[in-house]
């Protein structure tokens, strides 16, 4: 509720106000919808629910066909008009305009700070690289505590509206690392920025390593609406301003800085919506990926011999949730390492995060492929064994999420292939048994990828 515009723009022009929620079965029964993000949508829904009433309100839960949806209520309430804040991915485009067409919807603010359409070239052209997006939408947009939106005082609604309840969370277990609700996400938020960590001011160092709390990780909060993208981006603002050092300066502009890759993401897909199918880049389309289907599941369950590879994998089954350089590294050996298609990696993304966003998702995995738009990236092949010394040096990520090698000598835990035979007997974990071995060499599936990508370049050119 708090700097929410299409809410505040409701109630400057309305006595009365309907908050609504439509469950849409075409985003809710998805073969790509997670059964943890369900569930934090649900549970999510539930303490706005209790928020609201505390403001004198309640949420109205209605299902199915948005469009039809709506104008049932429309119809028991008498309503004059429909205020939502914009959001910007195909499906949600298509289903606003359907609506728009037959009922007085007004679009007010949106899931992001800047409106696709905003943040462009001279000319008009849409920004295809990170870094001219980037200095543009600075020079655009900057916000001041005041300029944000309070949360209201009180909240009419008319009494005797139907609503249908909000499901009952599944899927949610004890290890879930993020908690739905606007307080929470409030909260952390808080603590990120202004807790007695500052965190923000440690971003630099913090942001990669893996074994600890180095990030916000409001990313879900960002997706469900459960936090304004505005009060973020704020938040790093005034932070920048109040900098005690040029290292700390440095930390909090690159953590906005990913704000604004969310921002750069969300225009990618509004301009090329094609990239929720095929490669940015057209001479990277052809491809021939190998997709090969057992080690694609090796993949998805955690068992590829590499322990921060398979670490990753565990706490994204386990949490819904993988932190941000788990993401690159493990999108990178899927794609790099294995030769599997990038969108089959997307997909089980999807199925599995709780802050799953077509736009970020997409964007990510098209960046780490090399086939997207800041694609000089084709050639970056991530070494998992250099990547685990050096963001889980200390083994203390990969000995929670892999229970098997929890014995294993920091000497052998990144590479445990390496451990003598009486060494494996002493540690309780015999490689090849307990633990696999590497599905794949890392030198040879350097070489390997490198000769594909160039040469599906070559065939492009000619």
């Amino acid at each position: 509720m708090s700097d929410n515009q299409a809410l505040t723009e409701t109630i400057s022009s309305a006595k009365s106000v309907i908050p609504v929620f439509v469950l849409d079965p075409k985003l809710i029964d998805s073969p790509n919808a997670s059964h943890k993000r369900l569930a934090f949508l649900y549970k999510g829904l539930a303490q706005l629910d209790a928020d609201l009433q505390e403001k004198g309100s309640k949420l109205i839960i209605r299902q199915g066909n948005p469009k039809e949806a709506l104008s049932n209520l429309v119809k028991d309430s008498g309503a004059k008009q429909l205020y939502a804040e914009a959001d910007f991915s195909p499906y949600a485009r298509t289903r606003d305009v359907e609506v728009a067409r037959d009922l007085p919807l007004k679009l007010v603010g949106g899931s992001c700070v800047s409106h696709p359409e905003s943040v462009l070239k001279k000319d008009g052209e849409t920004y295809k690289v990170f870094t001219p997006f980037m200095r543009a939408w600075k020079s655009l947009y900057q916000f001041q505590t005041e300029q944000l939106l309070p949360v209201p005082e009180h909240i009419h609604t008319p009494k005797g509206i139907a609503s249908e309840e909000i499901p009952v969370p599944t899927g949610l277990s004890s290890s879930l690392l993020i908690q739905p609700g606007e307080k929470p996400a409030n909260n952390r938020l808080h603590d990120f920025i202004s807790g007695e960590l500052r965190g923000i001011y440690q971003y630099s160092d913090t942001r990669n390593l893996m074994d600890i709390r180095g990030t916000a990780q409001i990313s879900p909060y960002l997706r469900f609406g459960m936090l304004s993208a505005r009060l973020c981006v704020s938040a790093a603002q005034q932070a920048l301003q109040h900098t005690p050092d040029d290292h700390s300066k440095r930390s909090a502009e690159i953590w906005l800085n990913e704000l604004i890759w969310r921002e750069f993401f969300i225009s990618i897909l509004y301009h090329y919506p094609s990239v929720l199918q095929q490669s940015f880049r057209e001479e990277l389309r052809a491809i021939p990926w190998r997709n090969d289907l057992s080690e694609f599941s090796a993949w998805c369950d955690g068992r590829t011999g590499y322990p921060i590879i398979d670490a990753a994998m565990r706490q994204l089954l386990n949490t819904g949730w993988m932190h941000n350089r788990g993401r690159m590294i493990v999108a990178s050996f899927l794609v790099k390492h294995l030769l599997i298609d990038w969108r089959w990696g997307e997909k089980f993304f999807m199925q599995h995060l709780i802050d799953g966003d077509p736009a970020a998702n997409n964007g990510g995995w098209q960046w780490t492929a090399g086939t997207g738009t800041d694609a000089a990236t084709y050639f970056r092949v991530f070494n998992p064994i250099l990547q685990s010394k050096k963001f889980d040096p200390h083994g203390n990520f990969i000995r929670k999420w892999i229970p098997e090698l929890s014995g294993v000598p920091g000497k052998y835990l990144h590479e445990p292939w390496k451990m003598p035979k009486g060494i494996q007997r002493q540690s309780g974990c015999n490689i090849g048994r307990d633990y696999p071995l590497p599905i794949v060499d890392h030198r040879f599936a350097r070489e390997r990828v490198l000769e594909v990508y160039n040469r599906a370049k070559k065939v492009y050119q000619q």
